[in-house]
């Protein structure tokens, strides 16, 4: 079971069939893969679709890609650098923190399936900035969704990037796929 996952936990209806297109419930069969309906499908149910579309028919290299980077990462580091801790998590921020250079770096090498696991990690730890220990909790999730849907989809993507982990024996590396779901969350994180 994933991080936050509730054996209980159902994802609400009107996000369910979207959700669960991108993500199985029980994980990729061979020859399935997310693709990019799913991943568009996603966008507009994390209401970034607009944004999502535009950056996913950039060319990697060009100048308003590198710019959203840029944007990615000052909005990421104000979230880290805003969240109060106690003094004794100041060290877990900085190390966070220190993180985020190294993940752009794979993105900007297109390493994007290790880019996904250090994402998923960082967002493990930005749920425990931002959440304390109820993100390690099993009804983590829900607890997201009780706040607000849009974010508790979002905190259900980051639990679920780790399935795509297991694409990496079954499909040659797709990396417009696996761009397509990593831009997911960085547009997210990006309009948070």
């Amino acid at each position: 079971m994933s991080r936050g996952h509730s054996a209980n936990f159902v994802l609400p209806g009107e996000y369910r069939k979207t959700a669960e297109r991108l993500f199985p419930e029980n994980g990729y069969l061979k020859g399935q893969n997310p693709d990019l309906k799913s991943t568009a499908a996603f966008a507009k149910s994390l209401g970034i679709d607009a944004d999502y579309q535009r950056l996913l028919a950039l060319d990697k290299k060009s100048a308003e890609l590198r710019t959203f980077m840029e944007h990615f990462q000052n909005n990421l580091d104000l979230l880290i650098q805003k969240t109060w801790v106690e003094k004794s998590e100041e060290k877990r921020k900085d190390h966070l923190q220190d993180k985020i250079p190294v993940f752009v770096g794979l993105i900007e090498g297109e390493d994007y399936l290790n880019a996904i696991e250090n994402f998923a990690s960082i967002l493990e730890e930005m749920a425990f900035l931002f959440f304390g220990i109820q993100s390690s909790k099993n009804d983590f999730t829900e607890y997201t969704f009780r706040i607000d849907a849009q974010m508790g989809l979002f905190w259900w993507y980051s639990a679920r990037l780790c399935m795509l982990k297991e694409l990496s024996g079954k499909i040659n590396h797709n990396d417009k796929i696996l761009w397509a779901v990593l831009l997911l969350g960085l547009c997210y994180l990006t309009n948070f």
